[in-house]
C-alpha cells in the first residue's frame, strides 16, 4: 500500500509499523557450543586430571563480548556487504520517497489539477462530505498511477534482486491492488469527517483535527487484524501442541489471557520470518508467520513470542496511541503554522482558500510528510526503546538467549547488524542485530552462567 500518501496515514503506517507489525525473530540455526555451568544434583564420578593443578583451577568468567564478536564472525563478507547494502538503500529511499512527495504536490498544486479535481466532484456532488470524499478517491487513484513505478522498484524487483521475495509480478500486483481498495474504502471517510472538522472549528481545527486522527487510528487497529489482514494473509489457530503448549505457557504466566496463537502465510509473498501483536481490546491477537515454523526450532520460536508476549503485557499498543497522539497534535501545530503563510503567498497561483478547502490536500499531506520525515529519528528511538524492552521481557520468560541470538542474527539478511551510534539512532526502528546479540549474552552471563 502507498500508506506515505494516505491523509494521516502518515503516521498511522508507522503506528502499524510499529504496534502491529513488529517483525520479530526466528531461526535457530545452529548455535556455539553452551557454557552453561554445573546445577546441583547428585554427585558423578569424575576422572582426576593427571595434573592436579588444573583439578583446582577457577573456572573462566564467561566472556559477554567474546561471545557476541563469534556470533558475528558467522557471517561472511559477502553477506554482511548484501545485507548493508539493501539496509543502506533503504536510507536513500527514504529520500526519495520524500522528495517524490513534494513534487507530486507541487504538481497537483502548480499545474491548479487539485482545483480542477476539486471543480469536478463539486459537479457530481454539491453535499460536502461526498465531495471530499470524490476528491479523495481522485486524489488515491492519481498518485497512485503516479507512483506504481516507484512502488514496482520498491516492493517487487528490489526485493526480488536480494532474494527477499516469493512472490510473482501477478501476485504482487493483487496485493498491490488489495492495498488501494483498502484506501479507497478507509481514506474517503476519514478525510470527509477531517474537512467536516477543519470547516466548522476555522480557528481550533488543528486541536481537533488531531483528535479525530487518533479516534481513527484507534478504529483501524480494532479493524485491522479482524478485517484488514486476512485480506493479505489467511490466518488460522496454530495446532501443534509441541510448538502452541509453551508459548500459551509463557503467556499465562505473565498474566496474558489467551488461548490460541495464529499464523500466517506470509511465505506467499516473502522469506523473512516474523510475528506480531496487532489489535486492541477484544481483537488483540499474538501471531507468527509460517517461515518462522518452517525455519526455526523451538527455541527460536520461544525467544520470537516471548518478545511479542512482551509487547502485549507491556502495553505497547495503547502506549503507542498516546505516544503517537500527542505527535500529531505537533504534526497539525506545525501544520497550522505554516499551511495558512503559504496559502497567503500563494494561495490565489493554486487556486485554494484554506485550510477547509479540500483542494489543499496535497499541501496538508506535503506538509505532514515533512513534519514526520524530520521526527524519523524520534520515531525510531521510540520504536527502538519499545523493541528494546520486548527484547529484555522475552529474555526473561523465554530463557532462550542462544535462540534469541541465532534469531537476531538471521535478521541481518535484511537489516544491517552492526551500524554506527549516529546511523542506528537515525535509521534503525529496531536494536541492531549487535546490539540484541550483545543483550543476549549478557543475559546469559548474569542468569545462566552464575546459576
Amino acid at each position: 500500500m502507498a500508506k506515505h500518501r494516505w491523509t494521516l496515514a502518515i503516521a498511522l503506517s508507522w503506528l502499524i509499523g510499529a504496534l502491529g507489525c513488529l517483525p520479530a525473530f526466528s531461526q535457530q540455526a545452529t548455535a556455539p557450543p553452551s557454557d552453561l555451568s554445573e546445577t546441583d544434583g547428585p554427585t558423578v564420578a569424575r576422572e582426576v586430571p593427571s595434573n592436579p593443578g588444573l583439578a583446582t583451577a577457577p573456572r573462566q568468567p564467561f566472556d559477554v563480548d567474546a561471545a557476541t564478536e563469534t556470533y558475528l564472525a558467522r557471517l561472511s563478507g559477502e553477506e554482511r556487504e548484501r545485507s548493508d547494502s539493501y539496509f543502506v538503500g533503504g536510507y536513500w529511499l527514504l529520500l526519495w520517497n520524500f522528495l517524490f512527495g513534494l513534487a507530486v504536490a507541487w504538481l497537483l498544486l502548480g499545474t491548479r489539477l487539485s482545483t480542477k479535481m476539486r471543480d469536478l466532484a463539486g459537479k457530481v456532488w454539491r453535499f460536502k462530505a461526498i465531495h471530499t470524499a470524490l476528491y479523495t478517491v481522485q486524489y488515491l487513484l492519481l498518485t497512485t498511477v503516479i507512483s506504481f513505478p516507484l512502488a514496482l522498484y520498491q516492493g517487487y524487483f528490489r526485493e526480488h534482486k536480494y532474494g527477499l521475495a516469493n512472490q510473482n509480478f501477478g501476485g504482487w500486483f493483487g496485493d498491490h491492488l488489495t492495498g488501494l481498495l483498502v484506501g479507497l474504502i478507509i481514506m474517503p471517510i476519514a478525510m470527509a469527517v477531517l474537512y467536516a472538522v477543519f470547516r466548522k472549528a476555522p480557528r481550533t481545527w488543528w486541536i481537533w483535527g488531531a483528535v479525530v486522527s487518533v479516534a481513527f487510528m484507534v478504529v483501524v487497529l480494532l479493524l485491522a487484524p479482524v478485517y484488514i489482514a486476512p485480506l493479505f494473509n489467511e490466518y488460522q489457530p496454530l495446532d501443534d501442541p509441541a510448538t502452541v503448549d509453551p508459548i500459551l505457557s509463557m503467556a499465562r504466566g505473565s498474566g496474558v489471557e489467551v488461548d490460541k496463537v495464529y499464523q500466517f502465510d506470509a511465505s506467499k509473498q516473502s522469506k523473512r520470518v516474523s510475528a506480531n501483536v496487532s489489535g486492541i481490546f477484544g481483537t488483540m491477537r499474538i501471531s507468527l508467520n509460517d517461515n518462522l515454523l518452517e525455519r526455526c526450532d523451538l527455541a527460536g520460536v520461544k525467544a520470537v513470542m516471548g518478545h511479542e508476549i512482551g509487547h502485549y503485557v507491556l502495553n505497547h499498543v495503547y502506549e503507542g496511541i498516546l505516544f503517537f497522539g500527542v505527535l500529531l497534535v505537533g504534526a497539525f501545530a506545525f501544520v497550522r503554522f505554516t499551511f495558512d503563510r503559504l496559502v497567503a503567498r500563494r494561495g490565489k497561483q493554486w487556486g485554494i482558500s484554506g485550510i477547509g478547502d479540500v483542494a489543499g490536500m496535497p499541501l496538508l499531506l506535503v506538509l505532514l510528510s515533512v513534519y514526520f520525515f524530520l521526527m524519523t529519528p524520534i520515531l525510531n528511538t521510540y520504536i527502538r526503546t519499545n523493541e528494546a524492552e520486548a527484547d529484555v521481557f522475552g529474555l526473561n520468560i523465554a530463557r532462550e538467549p542462544e535462540g534469541f541470538a541465532e534469531t537476531a542474527l538471521m535478521l541481518s539478511e535484511y537489516r544491517k547488524i552492526d551500524p554506527g551510534p549516529i546511523e542506528e539512532w537515525i535509521f534503525f526502528d529496531h536494536p541492531s542485530g549487535r546490539a540484541r546479540i550483545h543483550m543476549a549474552m549478557q543475559w546469559k552471563a548474569e542468569n545462566l552462567e552464575r546459576e
